[in-house]
């Protein structure tokens, strides 16, 4: 006899004090709630149930079973709900965070594939350039650009995007255009940052060695494209992601500053909570986005 029906029929008896309101909840007969039990019984050699005229209680032994049987049961349903999620089309509301630049240029094209396929989802995505904690400010996920800070989190990447020093050509024309990476010291430095304490630049020297320059400039910025437009009008050297700087640069706005060090790669990744269900709604747009940005590759930027 299946050992989950007979655990869902001593917790029916236990839940509503008798055989009979057990048998009327799970829509079978007194008798088959009788059997289950009994089977029930004789398979453990324990008694579970006190029996009297008047009432039907749990033993000592049989309150501990039924713990244990309303966990399992539990278990089993949550199981049985995964299955019918995962067969069905998802539904909701997904809530996303992402960095104002990268979230307002990329994301509108790769959400709207995504709503035309699964007409039943709705997307709330909020762009700000600070770092939203997931589970306090209540977000599905998150798009990150570089090294993690929280290393609980899931992640999967995807794209890769690379950083480069960026200036106007009339700035290089009066201030001079550096060779080595000490000359940025002599130079304005435009700063890309979301921490006004983090006053560094972090690039590699071209032996591969990481190297730290502190921003002598007198402009910090948290948004990507003013930092552009001001570097575009010759305020100084900016340093930035591909998809901020590759449009002035391929215009004549802006050029490249030291171009010959080792490039710096950062990975855009999608971050979620950890868990051992994802939702289907949640499972279904971390696919997409990664399918999207392998399909786009370089074309994104």
């Amino acid at each position: 006899m299946d050992r989950l029906t007979e655990m869902e029929a001593f917790a029916s008896v236990v839940d509503n004090g008798g055989f009979t309101e057990a048998a009327r909840k799970l829509g079978v007969s007194k008798s088959a709630i009788s059997k289950h039990v009994a089977a029930l019984e004789a398979r453990l050699g324990a008694r579970l149930l006190d029996r009297t005229t008047r009432r039907v209680s749990p033993t000592e032994i049989g309150l501990a079973y039924y713990d244990r049987a309303t966990q399992v049961l539990d278990e089993a349903a949550a199981a049985d709900d995964m299955v019918t999620s995962l067969q069905s089309e998802p539904t909701g509301t997904l809530r996303l965070s992402a960095s104002i630049d990268f979230g307002a240029q990329h994301l509108p094209d790769a959400l709207s594939g995504f709503l035309k396929k699964f007409p039943d989802m709705r997307i709330h995505m909020v762009l700000d350039n600070r770092p939203v904690d997931l589970l306090s400010d209540r977000f599905d996920a998150a798009l990150r650009i570089g090294n993690l800070s929280d290393s609980s989190l899931r992640a999967r990447k995807l794209t890769t995007i690379q950083m480069a020093m960026v200036a106007a050509p009339e700035y290089l024309a009066e201030h001079g255009t550096p060779t080595r990476i000490e000359d940025l010291t002599h130079h304005n430095l435009l700063h890309y940052s979301t921490e006004p304490s983090d006053t560094f630049w972090r690039i590699k020297s071209p032996t591969g060695e990481d190297r730290q320059i502190r921003v002598g400039g007198r402009l910090t910025v948290n948004d990507g494209l003013s930092l552009v437009r001001s570097a575009e009008v010759g305020l100084g050297i900016a340093y930035l992601p591909c998809f901020l700087y590759y449009k002035s640069v391929a215009e004549g706005r802006l050029v490249k500053v030291l171009p010959d060090l080792p490039v710096d790669e950062r990975n855009v990744q999608v971050v979620y909570q950890p868990g051992q269900f994802i939702q289907p709604k949640l499972r279904v747009f971390i696919d997409y986005l990664v399918e999207y940005f392998r399909n786009k590759g370089n074309e994104v930027w």
